[in-house]
């Protein structure tokens, strides 16, 4: 036992050390800069990482302007992505709620109905709000802001098309790339934004639908799915590959997908679409087997087209001043994010690595910590990502698929939501809880979570993994009963010795 928590403790040490400790190095200019001057950090996109990084530089007192072509800050994440998909999660869930299981608490009522102007309506209230909290953010910390289409020049200048008519060029001396990602098209599939949509279409359909189909069966498809399939439509979710999200722990991902079936969610895996006819009323979508063989046709009303995002960086003066890119578009740079280019970096998902809001904000911290001589740091080995669906689904770190393959020996422990108080309380227990560990030294290498609040709970094993605790650590700590929480100690309890409660 004292070996193995001498094991445990290096480990964390170990983890420490590879933190970077900042140096502290500070400016004194705060203040407004014309796009006549030249500014120390020049951002161009407003979205997540951007606008973070904007606020960051100028709270480190550099002179600091942001473009953004959208004309409202925020980016796809705050405008048409994160914030108004949670907002529609939300009130459908609500309803969903109401229809399906207020009764069963003893809350009866008549004349049920869905008023979707109106839960439109709340949606773009959130957004609107949010999205002038950045613009006041701007202005307290001094960031200039430029409304229109930035593109490179030269490794310090940025030629923008002001939303409002016009250009003018700013210039930098260091320039920070945030322009984010796009819609990932299909070949053969157009979208128009009216039958066939892209999610941003899905936010803002105008009624119902009664059949929609989903390409795509990761977290946007996923959680848009919902959205509709709560609402009343029959919802059918087309993937090519053998499994709803990939990248999900293989244990987790077939509970999560026999939830979904459970709210009335069909899926088609292991199919490819081979045609689409928009010429009658609706849609007709053709396909097949992914390995070929009869086709099938599926009638439907709205096609979803969720088959993941691509860096958006074509068209922005790249390669007129060198800049390089993977052969995805992705914006290559250092451990400090600068580009080959000197004085030009790059963040978020223009970038390789996760295409999350978090990720993104992240960099832009890092990014312009560097450029004022700090040491940033990012540890991709914890970024969480959460499915927003109900329950939701967390993880932080290794699925076991992928602690399988590195060869380490592990251990892991599961409990189950149906024997957790509280969700047993709130009559809301599907789901289960897993914790992977490395078994020489207990530390937690993974935790998956499907319940209600998973993307909430996931943090306390982010912080876990960033400091190298072990699962007895997690299990020795005090939690708060009843709460959901509960089974992520319980499942810590499960993989170094026995859970309590099962």
């Amino acid at each position: 036992m004292a070996m193995a928590s001498l094991a445990r403790r290096r480990a964390a040490e170990a983890v420490l050390l590879r933190r970077p400790h900042a140096a502290g190095v500070s400016a004194a200019w705060r203040g407004y800069a014309s796009s006549a001057e030249e500014s120390d950090v020049v951002v161009i996109g407003g979205g997540p990482g951007g606008y973070v990084a904007a606020i960051k530089a100028a709270q480190l007192g550099l002179k600091t302007t942001c473009i953004e072509k959208r004309g409202a800050l925020g980016g796809t994440c705050l405008n048409v992505g994160c914030i108004p998909s949670k907002a529609l999660l939300h009130s459908s869930h609500m309803y969903h709620e109401a229809k399906s299981s207020f009764a069963h608490h003893g809350v009866k009522f008549s004349n049920l109905e869905v008023d979707l102007p109106a839960m439109m309506s709340q949606k773009d209230k959130a957004v609107a709000g949010l999205t002038k909290g950045i613009e006041g953010l701007f202005k307290k910390n001094k960031v200039e802001y430029v409304k229109g289409f930035g593109k490179l020049v030269s490794p310090s200048e940025v030629s923008v098309d002001l939303v409002d008519g016009g250009s003018t060029i700013v210039k930098g001396k260091n320039i920070i790339v945030a322009t984010g990602s796009d819609v990932k098209s299909l070949p053969g599939v157009t979208i128009d934004e009216k039958k066939i949509v892209s999610s941003t279409g899905a936010l803002a359909l105008s009624e119902i639908p009664k059949k929609l189909v989903v390409i795509g069966a990761g977290y946007i498809g996923l959680e848009m799915g919902s959205v509709w399939n709560r609402l009343g439509s029959e919802v059918t979710v087309v993937e090519f590959a053998p499994d709803i999200v990939p990248s999900m722990d293989g244990e987790i991902r077939k509970q999560f997908q026999r939830m979904l079936e459970k709210q009335k969610m069909k899926f088609m895996l292991k199919t490819k679409v081979v045609g689409v006819d928009t010429s009658g009323s609706g849609v007709k979508l053709t396909v097949e087997p992914a390995a070929g063989g009869e086709q099938t046709i599926i009638d439907a009303d709205i096609v979803l087209v969720s088959a993941g995002r691509v860096p958006y960086t074509a068209g922005i003066g790249l390669d007129a001043i060198g800049v390089e890119t993977d052969k995805g578009g992705r914006i290559l740079v250092d451990k400090r994010f600068m580009t080959n280019v000197k004085g030009v970096y790059a963040i978020g998902d223009a970038i390789p690595g996760p295409m999350l809001a978090h990720k993104a904000e992240e960099d832009g911290v890092a990014c312009v910590e560097f450029i004022a001589g700090k040491e940033g740091h990012v540890d991709y080995d914890t970024v969480p990502g959460v499915v927003y669906t109900h329950p939701e689904v967390a993880s932080v770190g290794k699925t076991e698929e992928q602690v399988k393959a590195s060869g380490v020996a592990y251990q892991v422990g599961k409990f189950p939501l149906l024997a957790n108080s509280r969700a047993k309380a709130i009559d809301d227990a599907e789901g289960m809880v897993k914790v992977i560990s490395e078994k020489e030294t207990d530390r937690i290498l993974g935790v998956h979570i499907m319940s209600p609040g998973a993307g909430e709970i996931i943090h306390e094993a982010v912080l876990a993994l960033q400091y190298g605790a072990s699962s007895e650590d997690i299990a020795r700590t005090c939690h708060a009963h009843p709460t959901v929480s509960e089974a992520l100690k319980e499942a810590c309890m499960q993989t170094y010795d026995k859970a309590i409660h099962m």
